[in-house]
């Protein structure tokens, strides 16, 4: 099932995220930075097969342009501006700034992630199931 791949991708993000959270409460610019580097890359390759191979392949099923995979493009907008921000902090040697942002992060990754969990990824799990396993190729291999 998408649903299945997809929202073990949220948990490894989550993971990655709270490695470079864990660095900075402890203090450490390095270890953040570094961990920060590995959840950024691995949220924008998430980001890019929703917006590249899923999005549009439920857009074309069900006709639905302008419903919620337009609200998820939006939330992925902020979530790549607050990546960029995040990096300033880190680049200023600010983890407190970096803390902060990261908490603002958090929340809207939970929010955004519930969304699609229990709603949009079952409705493409219906709306695609013929696809699925097309699908999961092209979103692993993206």
């Amino acid at each position: 099932m998408l649903t299945d791949f997809l929202t073990n991708e949220h948990r490894d993000c989550d993971a990655l995220f709270a490695d470079a959270e864990n660095a900075a409460h402890e203090g450490d610019l390095a270890a953040a930075g570094s961990a920060f580097a590995a959840f950024a890359e691995s949220l924008r390759q998430h980001l890019a097969i929703e917006e590249e191979v899923l999005f549009p392949a439920f857009e074309a099923r069900t006709g639905m342009a302008g419903g919620p995979t337009a609200v998820m493009r939006m939330e992925h907008v902020q979530m790549r501006t607050l990546l960029e921000q995040l990096q300033r902090a880190l680049d200023a040697g600010s983890l407190d700034d970096f803390l902060g942002l990261g908490e603002t992060l958090n929340v809207l990754v939970q929010q955004h992630n519930m969304k699609e969990e229990q709603m949009l990824y079952p409705m493409c799990d219906r709306a695609l199931g013929d696809q699925a396993d097309e699908l999961l190729q092209r979103l692993q291999g993206h």
